[in-house]
């Protein structure tokens, strides 16, 4: 269970990652509206299925996951987000909190993750750790229409 301490430091280690990665992918003014105090507000009200990296007592990042939310995949967990503070990339940081997920998601045969078209770190990351396009879009509004693009790992080969 996570203290009260843990979801705030989590609703800033969200605020944070957004602004350090979506700047410039993402409508300035949605940027500016994600603060810091609606993020924790987020963070207080998404408490299951999250997972957080901490230094000492400083949350440095989280993962959330779960079973995919509609039904275009079968037998699919997803990672809902991770992010990680930019101060903690190239630690290992991320790997920890996705194999953490993993091992959550285990009972899935694949494991689904979207990211936004252009956030080519994260695009990187997903692709060392083992997830491949598979070719699926979906437009969201982020102040303005943004394309994210469907990557999945499976762990069965075909």
């Amino acid at each position: 269970m996570q203290t009260a301490s843990e979801i705030d430091g989590k609703g800033y280690v969200h605020y944070k990652a957004w602004q350090e990665t979506y700047t410039g992918l993402v409508d300035a003014e949605y940027l500016q509206a994600m603060t810091e105090e609606k993020c924790k507000e987020i963070a207080h009200q998404w408490i299951d299925n999250v997972l957080i990296a901490k230094d000492g007592d400083k949350v440095v990042g989280f993962v959330g996951y779960g079973k995919y939310r509609d039904d275009t995949l079968t037998d699919c967990g997803e990672v809902y987000s991770i992010y990680v503070l930019a101060d903690y990339h190239g630690k290992k940081i991320g790997y920890s909190l996705m194999n953490a997920a993993f091992e959550k998601l285990a009972p899935y045969s694949k494991i689904a993750i979207w990211v936004l078209k252009g956030n080519e770190h994260a695009i990187r990351f997903y692709e060392k750790y083992g997830f491949r396009f598979d070719g699926t879009e979906q437009e969201i509004m982020l102040g303005t229409p943004r394309t994210e693009l469907r990557m999945v790992f499976n762990k069965i080969s075909d």
